[in-house]
C-alpha cells in the first residue's frame, strides 16, 4: 500500500444510506450516483456498498462507467443520467444499462441498436425544468413520450428531471421546476417519476415523487447549508499520507517553486509524498492545513506534482513515518474545508483525488471484497 492512500468507511457509507432511506420512506427506492467513481470513493466497492444497503438502482454518468459495474456484477440495475454519443450506443445496449433520451432521433438509433441484437433498451425522458443542460421541453414531454413508445426496442421506464436550485435557502424556484415536471407528467403514460437530489431529498418532501437520485449526501457531505441540523451525515473518506523526510532549517531558507515561501524561524520542516498529480491541488499552496498526531500544521511552498511541504514549527513533534491526514474527522480539514481554500465545491475535491491514490476499504467489509481495491 502506498503511503499516500485513501481509506473509505463502508459502515459510514451504509449509515448514510440508511438517513436518505430513512427521509425518502418505504415507498420511495432511492437510485444512487456512483459516477466519477463514485464522487471519488471507488466506483465498485461504493456501488456494492450501496446494493447491500438495499439502493434500487445505481446512476452513472458514462457508458464506460455502466460497463465497468456490469463487468464487476454488481447486482442492481444501472441508469446513464445523461446522454449517450452515437459511438456510445451499441456498447450502451450491449451493456443491459437504462439511459436518458431527450430526442426521438436518439431514441431512433438505440431502437434500431437494440433491434439488431434482438434486446431491448429501457429508456427515461429527460424533462428539462431549468437546469438547462439536457433534455426536452416540458411541453414537448408528452409528444416525445407518445413517439417513443411506440419504437418497437424500446420501453419507458421513466420520466426524470433535474434540479439546479435544491441547496439554495429560498426553495421557490425548485417549487417552480416540480409544477412544470408534474405538468409534463400529466402529458406522459406512467413511469417511474424522479426528480429529487440529494438537497431536495432532504429538504423538499414533495419531490420525492417515486423514485430519488441522492448523490454527495451518501458520501457523508451536506448538500445544502440549510439542511437540518439534526440532519447527520458521516464522511465517509479519509485521505492520507506519511511523512518521508524531516529537516531543521535556519530563518530565511526559501521553499519549493518560485520560493514562495520563505521561513520567518528556525523550524521543522517535513516532506510528504503527496501533491497536484495525486488530487492534492496546487491552489492549496500556503493556505492548507494537515493533521499530524491531532494537531494542525501549515501546509507551506508551492504544492508540487508528487510531493509538498508543512512547517512543523521549532520542536519536532512529528517524525519521519507518522500518518498524516489531508481529509478525515477533526482535528483535521473536512472535504469542505478545502474546497472552501480552493474556492470551489467538495464534490470538485472529491472527485479530483486522482487514480493514482489507492482506495482501501474498512468498517465493514461487503462478502468477497477485497479491502484493497484500487481507485
Amino acid at each position: 500500500m502506498r503511503a499516500t492512500h485513501a481509506t473509505v468507511d463502508l459502515a459510514r457509507l451504509r449509515s448514510n444510506l440508511g438517513v436518505l432511506a430513512g427521509a425518502a420512506g418505504p415507498e420511495v427506492p432511492l437510485c444512487l450516483a456512483v459516477k466519477a467513481n463514485a464522487y471519488g470513493h471507488g466506483i465498485t466497492a461504493g456501488a456494492r456498498a450501496a446494493v447491500d444497503a438495499g439502493v434500487s438502482m445505481l446512476g452513472v454518468a458514462t457508458v464506460d462507467e455502466a460497463v465497468s459495474l456490469r463487468d464487476a456484477a454488481v447486482a442492481a440495475p444501472v441508469l446513464l443520467l445523461g446522454l449517450p454519443s452515437a459511438d456510445d450506443i451499441g456498447e450502451l445496449v450491449a451493456s443491459g444499462a437504462q439511459t436518458m433520451v431527450a430526442d426521438l432521433a436518439l431514441a431512433r438509433e438505440l431502437s434500431a441498436a437494440a433491434g439488431a441484437v434482438d434486446a431491448r433498451v429501457a429508456v427515461h425522458i429527460k424533462v428539462d425544468t431549468g437546469m438547462g443542460r439536457i433534455g426536452c421541453p416540458p411541453e414537448r414531454a408528452g409528444e416525445l413520450w407518445a413517439a417513443v413508445a411506440e419504437l418497437p426496442h424500446l420501453d419507458v421506464a421513466g420520466i426524470a428531471t433535474h434540479f439546479a436550485r435544491a441547496d439554495e435557502e429560498q426553495l421557490d424556484y425548485t417549487r417552480g421546476q416540480l409544477a412544470r415536471f408534474l405538468a409534463a407528467c400529466d402529458d406522459c403514460g406512467t413511469a417511474v417519476r424522479h426528480a429529487a437530489n440529494s438537497a431536495a431529498l432532504l429538504r423538499l418532501p414533495e419531490s420525492r415523487l417515486d423514485m430519488a437520485r441522492p448523490g454527495i449526501a451518501a458520501y457523508g457531505i451536506r448538500p445544502s447549508r440549510y439542511l437540518p441540523a439534526e440532519t447527520e451525515l458521516l464522511p465517509a473518506l479519509r485521505w492520507t499520507t506519511r511523512i518521508v523526510q524531516m529537516k531543521q532549517v535556519a530563518a530565511g531558507t526559501g521553499f519549493s517553486y518560485g520560493h514562495r515561501y520563505h521561513t520567518r524561524a528556525t523550524t521543522w520542516i517535513a516532506t510528504l509524498p503527496v501533491g497536484y498529480g495525486d488530487g492534492y491541488r496546487r491552489g492549496l499552496s500556503d493556505r492548507a492545513q494537515v493533521a499530524i498526531g491531532g494537531r494542525r500544521y501549515p501546509v507551506v511552498g508551492t504544492i508540487c506534482m508528487d510531493q509538498c511541504l508543512v512547517d512543523i514549527g521549532p520542536r519536532p513533534t512529528a517524525a519521519v513515518g507518522d500518518e498524516v491526514t489531508l481529509i478525515g474527522d477533526p482535528p483535521a480539514p473536512s472535504a469542505e474545508e478545502l474546497a472552501a481554500w480552493l474556492e470551489t465545491i467538495p464534490y470538485e475535491v472529491l472527485t479530483g483525488i486522482a487514480a493514482r491514490v489507492p482506495r482501501r476499504y474498512e468498517g465493514d467489509h461487503l462478502r468477497g471484497s477485497d479491502p484493497v481495491d484500487g481507485p
